[in-house]
């Protein structure tokens, strides 16, 4: 198993230097070194870390497409993209509003074109960008209410779009899996506007207050998203010291009462045993910290952890789609809403890449080099959307 997430880390290395994301074609330059680069510019005061890993971020055009009819629009003052099929339909269509991954600092409309022209084309579906502001321009949770800004607008608009407003569906990956469950749970209790059909989340980061499950064990070390790498950018997005990271990465940043209280959805013991078998061991209880405690609250903010909200909001949450990855840290995030919503009678569909890892879904339909798990993954995406 050690030479199998050994040969993942490669292959990332790989593609990110063959396709340019990291220091251009040929370089030599991998995800390793340019990160190293990146904290080097800042403390060389050049620039800021999250300046430079953008600029190589966003570096890929999309390939031409003649089957679907694209427009840059404002939904209530917030930036999106708008990927509507040509083909005539019958009736109304689908509409999928998707939320981006970059931690609220990274990620635009333009780095997930293929994937939104993806969407739109195989399951012949309206698709909403959402460009919401990022930080640290725009503190967190800036980013939070664009998206839910944009996403009742949509509904509100729907009809204007082609689309049944009653099937709408929010989707996200990464971080933006995270803003999708917020904008979700955010609309439960939305009496003025339609329900969301359902939810997708695509390897979700869902909660901050245990990173020492199996996964966060297991693929500490495995690109895309490093362990540590999840709790820098983190602390980053809230605007938090840096040296908060040692005692919450320890879990000392959470009391007691908390602990019970979350236990009965953060326990490893809902962790299947066939996602243990790469190796786990239950770590030493932290010494809780009031003073670290209160300077990393927000870290227990629903919006930030929304595997942290009430069964009052689960339990009227959509039908939802998830998808895990195996080498990848926030794996068991995914695992464990999926049986918060199942325990909670949501009914899930799931979707496990066994040999894919955290960002792998960003390649598809690149036509430089992509990953055979990701257009398995996507397709999966794409059949669950069209079977609503």
């Amino acid at each position: 198993m050690e030479d199998r997430a050994e040969k993942f880390v490669d292959e990332a290395d790989k593609w990110a230097t063959e396709i340019g994301i990291i220091g251009g074609v040929g370089s030599g330059c991998t995800i390793r070194d340019k990160t190293k680069q990146a904290r080097i510019f800042e403390k060389l005061r050049i620039c800021k870390e999250v300046y430079f890993i953008r600029t190589f971020l966003y570096g890929i055009p999309p390939w031409k497409n003649a089957n679907l009819f694209i427009e840059d629009l404002k939904f209530a003052k917030v930036s999106v993209r708008v990927y509507h099929p040509k083909a005539s339909s019958a009736g109304q269509r689908r509409g999928v509003l998707y939320l981006h991954g970059g931690i609220g600092q990274f990620g635009s409309i333009g780095m997930y074109e293929r994937v939104c022209r993806f969407i739109a084309r195989g399951s012949d579906s309206v698709v909403v960008c959402v460009g919401y502001r990022l930080a640290p321009e725009h503190p967190y949770p800036t980013q939070f209410w664009d998206c839910l800004t944009a996403a009742v607008h949509f509904m509100r608009t729907a009809e204007d779009y082609g689309v049944d407003p009653t099937r709408i569906i929010i989707c996200g990956d990464s971080s933006g899996g995270t803003l999708a469950a917020a904008v979700c749970q955010a609309l439960v209790n939305r009496t003025d506007l339609p329900k969301a059909r359902a939810q997708i989340l695509l390897y979700p980061f869902l909660q901050a207050v245990d990173f020492n499950l199996p996964s966060y064990q297991q693929n500490g070390s495995v690109p895309l998203l490093l362990k540590k790498r999840t709790l820098t950018l983190g602390m980053q997005y809230l605007n938090k010291d840096l040296s908060l990271m040692k005692g919450i990465l320890e879990g000392s940043h959470v009391h007691e009462d908390l602990k019970l209280k979350f236990s009965k959805w953060l326990s490893p013991d809902n962790i299947p045993m066939e996602f243990k078998i790469r190796g786990y061991k239950p770590p030493a209880s932290a010494s809780y910290s009031e003073e670290l405690h209160t300077l990393a609250k927000l870290v227990f903010e629903t919006t930030f952890s929304p595997l942290l909200a009430e069964d009052a909001i689960v339990h009227h949450l959509p039908e939802t789609f998830i998808l895990t990855c195996e080498y990848d840290v926030v794996r068991d995030d995914g695992l464990l809403y999926k049986k918060r919503l199942e325990d909670n009678g949501i009914p899930v569909t799931w979707y496990h890449v066994e040999d894919g890892f955290h960002g792998v879904l960003l390649l598809i339909d690149s036509g430089y080099i992509s990953f055979p798990c990701g257009k398995r993954a996507m397709d999966n995406v794409v059949n669950f959307i069209k079977g609503l």
